[in-house]
């Protein structure tokens, strides 16, 4: 032994637990969400197989998990929300089931099982996340999780644009303006507090390197920090600027002034988050004016149009009590999945269904 050294064995010390990470990309469909998902599973995150499959709405793939796709389906189902959902209650009707305990604990057996599959950083994307943030971010701690955010923002006359284009003409440009405030306004306050970012769709095809590479920072994500060039040069050929299809203005879209204003309003807000330190309590202040002005504006034409509203209840009990009703409804979600991607769309129309 030598002289002055411990004859005393040093311990081994324990292994350093691996982070775990989550990164949910939100906003509203048609804002390049996708085109986020697809580039943070390309430099190595992992996302939960499979994936639905892409089509030609959308053909360098959606980065959407198929289980988390049937579970939002199920959960809109019980709340009775849709995707696109306009009215602010919704946001209510589909809180409430984030607080059941065993839609938790369900939720919270899939990701230690896509921990263990995928490794500690995962990447879910679905349009229809934002109903159910408070359910994911349960199920994320208690697996020991960081959650963090990416909201993806593209202007709403595009969006709208983009969604009149690929999906069924039932729903028109006035729901679908809506809707987006609707969602967008209700996504920001519900990430507020959180790690999160949020990124122009613009900025992601101009050069993404900047937003991503931020994001790897900002949420220290290992897969992103470590990217090797073979991984960056797979990024640059899965990034198509030319997919960016649909760029209209509101000269392109017709909707009611006081809507235009709240939505354009809330476009001017939300970009601004995007800015280097522009995520501050005054743009939080002005959105929660606008997330109230929205609902006013929505109580407004809801009573306006209650009559309508109860001509349709009426025709639907009528369909109802003589066993009719849409064939869409009754054809399980799995059984659609099943459908060639070529033949997707026009179902959609058909159906009624959008993404």
């Amino acid at each position: 032994m030598v002289p002055g050294m411990s004859s005393t064995p040093i311990p081994l010390s324990e292994p350093i637990p691996v982070k775990r990470r989550i990164v949910f990309v939100v906003g509203s469909g048609r804002s390049g969400t996708s085109t986020m998902a697809g580039a943070l599973r390309t430099l190595g995150m992992h996302v939960p197989q499979p994936e639905v499959v892409a089509d030609e709405t959308n053909p360098k793939g959606f980065g959407e998990p198929q289980w988390v796709v049937d579970f939002h389906d199920e959960l809109l189902k019980r709340c009775n929300v849709q995707v696109s959902d306009a009215r602010p209650s919704a946001w209510f009707q589909a809180g409430k089931l984030s607080a059941f305990d065993p839609l938790r604990g369900r939720l919270t057996e899939w990701l230690e099982e896509q921990f263990a599959d995928g490794g500690p950083e995962l990447v879910v994307k679905d349009p229809r996340l934002a109903w159910f943030l408070g359910l994911w971010r349960a199920a994320a701690l208690r697996c020991d999780a960081e959650p963090a955010y990416v909201t993806m923002l593209r202007p709403v006359t595009e969006v709208v644009g983009s969604k009149q284009r690929y999906y069924s003409a039932k729903a028109g440009e006035v729901q679908r303006t809506a809707a987006w405030v609707n969602m967008m306004l209700h996504t920001e306050r519900s990430t507020r507090g959180s790690a999160r970012r949020f990124v122009r769709y613009d900025d992601m095809l101009k050069d993404w390197t900047i937003p991503v590479f931020g994001i790897g920072q900002a949420f220290d994500i290992d897969a992103v920090k470590s990217a090797t060039a073979n991984d960056i040069r797979r990024v640059h050929q899965f990034i198509d600027p030319s997919l960016r299809r649909v760029q209209l203005t509101w000269d392109d879209i017709e909707v009611p002034g006081r809507l235009r204003e709240i939505a354009e309003a809330t476009w001017q807000q939300l970009d601004r988050l995007a800015d280097e330190d522009g995520d501050t309590p005054a743009v939080h202040e002005r959105l929660d004016e606008l997330r109230a002005a929205y609902a006013d504006l929505y109580d407004e034409a809801e009573a306006i149009a209650q009559s309508t509203a109860l001509a349709a209840r009426r025709e639907g009990e009528a369909q109802a009590a003589t066993g009719q009703g849409r064939l869409a409804d009754r054809v399980p979600h799995g059984v659609r999945a099943m459908v060639p991607a070529g033949a997707r769309r026009g179902l959609r129309k058909a159906f009624g269904k959008e993404r």
